[in-house]
């Protein structure tokens, strides 16, 4: 019997970020784990066929992960200790913590289901938890969130960093607003996390991609619940108490990497957004 990821998407993500070390040699976002956690051989990995759009997508995974890892790197140089990684999923973070020397302390923080799944994944495979990582078990939609973290051991009263990749599409927007509302309640904070924007902003190739992804997530049981023009997730981020965002549309991430921004059809993109509250 087979121990399958209880998370279709989790799993389908992790397999990008290895693909991306094996086919772009990792130029974006290196990951000396992405191989080693999936316990597959990389060979067969490499060898399988791409289907349309999965470039892009793959390198969209690499490109939010990379824009995380920059700024959590940043807030360790100005003193912050706490790294909360949100819906961890396979992510492998808490595992290398580069930063595990000058402090750094991570939770991460997942459904209970997943996370015990991911233990029983990680001894297969045989990599190691540090001692530096803590798994915090919440269901956004249920648990209180600063309640969970504060019995793992989180301190409310110093700085922290969160981390929120590939999550909000999954939750509903009272989710969405009640954990950056609490994030912004910290001072000091900062959150990295990415959204997309409505369907209907797509045109073309992009929309009819955006909508065969849309139908695929909802056939596995995660379907996406919340997708946000940027005006209304920036209002939302304002309320909730940041006063330092930045948004990174297709542009901003050209030019994040320092490359030539490319044409597109489509006005929409995808988005990362990095926000503080000092």
């Amino acid at each position: 019997m087979t121990d399958k990821c209880p998370s279709v998407t989790a799993w389908r993500v992790a397999r990008h970020r290895a693909k991306h070390q094996l086919l772009e040699n990792g130029i974006v976002f290196s990951d000396p784990l992405a191989i080693p956690v999936l316990g597959e051989d990389a060979e067969s990995l490499k060898a399988e066929e791409e289907r349309s759009g999965e470039k892009n997508f793959r390198l969209f995974m690499a490109i939010r992960s990379r824009i995380a890892e920059d700024k959590l790197a940043t807030a360790v140089q100005r003193g912050v200790q706490q790294a909360i990684i949100m819906g961890g999923g396979v992510d492998t973070f808490g595992l290398r913590n580069p930063h595990e020397n000058s402090g750094l302390t991570v939770f991460e923080v997942d459904r209970p289901l997943m996370q015990n799944w991911k233990r029983r994944h990680l001894a297969r495979t045989g990599l190691k938890v540090p001692e530096s990582l803590t798994f915090v078990p919440v269901d956004f939609e249920r648990d209180s969130l600063s309640t969970c973290l504060m019995k793992a051991g989180f301190d409310s009263t110093k700085p922290a960093f969160f981390s929120w990749l590939g999550v909000v599409p999954y939750l509903t927007r009272e989710s969405i607003e009640n954990t950056l509302r609490f994030v912004a309640s910290i001072p000091g904070s900062e959150i990295v996390f990415d959204y997309g924007e409505p369907i209907e902003n797509y045109e073309g190739q992009h929309r009819r991609l955006m909508e065969e992804r849309g139908a695929f997530v909802a056939s596995v049981g995660e379907p996406w619940l919340s997708r946000f023009n940027p005006a209304e997730i920036h209002a939302i981020l304002l309320k909730a108490g940041f006063n330092n965002v930045t948004d990174y549309d297709r542009n901003g991430i050209s030019s994040y990497f320092g490359w030539p921004a490319k044409p597109s059809n489509s006005k929409a993109s995808p988005h990362v957004i990095d926000a503080l509250r000092s």
